[in-house]
């Protein structure tokens, strides 16, 4: 028998040794995929506020010459090409979720897609990255790459939370019922952050941390659209406060509970963080941090809404 006659019998034995319900195996590559999107947009933020946006000058190699950097770069070439070789990493993840799903993959359409998703974003990724490198950082394609990231990291959030069965189609933990106002403030919420981390794009390409000391700015008034993007904070912050009110008026216990008050937490540490950054000359350090803060409140957000939507209401 040849080996392409034989090959259905190789998958079929395979196929047969990956999962049949979701276990701790897939439960723990949706939380590698979330900690790996989130740190993809620390190290994108390490290549902008380094200075080595322009560290690998050429795209899809480092050089036109090689397809990784040299020594001759310096530290500017090792951050770039670093960040462009962690795309390869959130690859592996990808791919491996959707091989471990692959019996699921019917069952839990869900996952599936959520997981394909992210793996099909990933080549986009390095295309809006290239094409940042060939218009020499420009800020608004910048912007797009950061902007793609949020979404990845929402995307990620919600695997995350299928996964472990606290939300969708198959839940494995029972969710309160909670007031009929949680579940629209939460998903405005969302929304908020989402306008704010956009408005925040906008701010950082107006700003001095552009990556390379050639690279073009927005042209818009910094301290306008500072104030600007302040607005939607202001919403979240007042979201977050109203959802742990609910949970303390009604003595709301479970994943919402834990929901509302890890938003809080973040909403007021990118708060602190953005109001020192702002008046201590907007330092680099406190920038990297200011998005890694994004990162996190898109999470926690996405997280809070999500689970009240899918609690059931009293």
């Amino acid at each position: 028998m040849s080996t392409a006659s034989r090959l259905p019998q190789i998958l079929g034995r395979m196929t047969s040794k990956l999962p049949v319900t979701v276990d701790s195996t897939v439960r723990r590559l949706a939380v590698l995929s979330l900690i790996g999107q989130t740190v993809l947009v620390v190290t994108g933020g390490a290549v902008r506020l380094t200075a080595s946006g322009l560290g690998c000058p050429t795209w899809p190699r480092c050089t036109d010459v090689s397809l990784v950097n040299t020594p001759e770069m310096g530290i500017h070439g090792f951050i770039e090409f670093g960040n462009r070789l962690l795309t390869f990493a959130l690859a592996a993840i990808a791919v491996l979720m959707l091989v471990y799903l692959w019996n699921l993959r019917k069952e839990r359409r869900d996952l599936f897609l959520l997981a394909l998703g992210l793996l099909a974003s990933i080549p986009a990724q390095a295309v809006i990255g290239g094409i940042t490198v060939l218009t020499q950082l420009n800020p608004w394609v910048v912007g797009l790459h950061f902007l793609v990231s949020m979404a990845l990291v929402v995307i990620a959030t919600l695997l995350v939370n299928r996964a472990y069965g606290r939300t969708g189609r198959f839940p494995a933990v029972g969710l309160p019922a909670l007031p009929g106002a949680a579940r629209p403030v939460m998903a405005a919420v969302a929304l908020f952050s989402a306008v704010a981390v956009t408005l925040g794009v906008v701010v950082t390409g107006a700003g001095p941390h552009a990556g390379d000391a050639d690279a073009p700015r927005n042209g818009l008034d910094w301290d306008l659209f500072s104030h600007i993007h302040a607005v939607p904070a202001y919403l979240v912050t007042a979201g977050a406060l109203f959802g742990v009110f609910l949970v303390l008026r009604d003595r709301i216990q479970g994943p919402f509970r834990a929901a509302v008050l890890l938003l809080l937490g973040v909403t007021v540490l990118q708060a602190a963080i953005g109001f020192t950054q702002y008046y201590n000359g907007i330092p680099a350090l406190l920038v990297g941090a200011h998005m890694l803060g994004a990162a996190l409140l898109m999470s926690a957000a996405t997280n809070a809404a999500d689970i009240a939507r899918f609690s059931p209401v009293k």
